[in-house]
């Protein structure tokens, strides 16, 4: 079973690195002044951050959105100094992707805007060192999961096919998608759970 397996595909938020909105959304807060419900409904309640992830709007355009819609001019610095805060590395699933790579390719597919992925190294450091240029924004390929065209056009960049794929996500919604293109996919809730999935395929990590 392990040779059926070319590539791990790994989701960012909540697979690879803890996220907490609340956290991102009360340092914005304390960077704008701005109260925090306010800013949670004029970004995540708006489908603003859909626009980001599907690539309807570019990075810079995004940017420029984000403060229009607070009423905040947010510089790209402060953007990501509240991305940075919202994030923390899972060291554990890192320490699996480290063994893991050394077995087989890995990479991310993360809805996100391109000002995510343009920035990687700011936001999540841990990641380039494992990932190498593998790290894909969903906007980069104008489609969010849990759309197929989303998973297609990544396997389409990282020329594999999708039958020969594992797909690692914290939300059922794209594990969902993923099989729908035909990749092989895991519903990911602790990185005990995936040892033991990679374990049944043949992957001793």
């Amino acid at each position: 079973m392990v040779d059926d397996i070319e590539l791990i595909l790994f989701d960012l938020d909540n697979v690879l690195y803890h996220y907490d909105r609340r956290r991102r959304v009360d340092r914005l807060s304390e960077i704008t002044g701005l109260p925090a419900d306010d800013i949670y409904a004029a970004i995540w309640d708006s489908g603003l951050e859909h626009l980001g992830d599907s690539g309807a709007l570019g990075p810079q355009a995004y940017l420029q959105a984000f403060g229009d819609r607070i009423g905040y001019p947010v510089s790209l610095e402060e953007w990501l100094e509240a991305r940075r805060a919202a994030v923390a590395p899972d060291d554990q699933v890192l320490a699996l992707v480290e063994r893991l790579r050394t077995l087989k390719a890995v990479a991310i597919l993360t809805n996100n805007s391109e000002l995510l992925t343009e920035n990687i190294n700011v936001i999540c450091p841990e990641l380039r060192p494992l990932f190498g240029d593998r790290i894909y924004a969903a906007a980069s390929f104008r489609a969010a999961k849990p759309n197929i065209v989303c998973y297609r056009r990544c396997l389409a960049a990282l020329a594999v096919k999708p039958s020969a794929v594992l797909f690692v996500d914290d939300l059922s919604e794209n594990v969902a998608g993923a099989r729908a293109a035909g990749l092989q996919a895991h519903h990911f809730m602790s990185a005990d759970g995936l040892r033991r999935e990679l374990a049944a395929r043949g992957l001793d990590v």
